[in-house]
């Protein structure tokens, strides 16, 4: 390069650019603004017909019936049948009937307490 253009080669450069570049923004024709005032009849187009979006309900809230009320009733555990009372296997409301194997093998009935 320093053959081509010599000592000041990149200044000569620098300098054909920036006067390329000036003359065309001189040589430029000048910008021209153009304003239309008129009018535009409207035009009318059928509306458009949109379908509802879908929509689904949810379902209805689960509902348990309440649990059954149940009267608490005491049970016994013993057998007081006269002069025996023994243990019973499976309680039995206060109150009812109830037995108790006597000494002879037969039984001897009473009330559960």
């Amino acid at each position: 390069m320093n053959a081509l253009f010599g000592r000041f080669g990149h200044s000569l450069i620098l300098t054909a650019v920036g006067a390329a570049c000036l003359a065309v923004l001189v040589a430029a024709p000048p910008a021209q603004a153009r304003v239309f005032v008129g009018v535009v009849p409207p035009v009318y187009y059928p509306p458009a017909y949109y379908p509802p979006p879908v929509y689904y309900a949810p379902p209805p809230p689960v509902v348990y019936a309440p649990p059954p009320a149940v009267a608490y009733v005491p049970s016994a555990r013993s057998c007081y049948a006269g002069p025996v009372a023994c243990p019973m296997t499976v309680p039995i409301r206060l109150g009812g009937t109830c037995w108790c194997p006597n000494i002879a093998g037969g039984r001897v009935y009473g009330t559960a307490g």
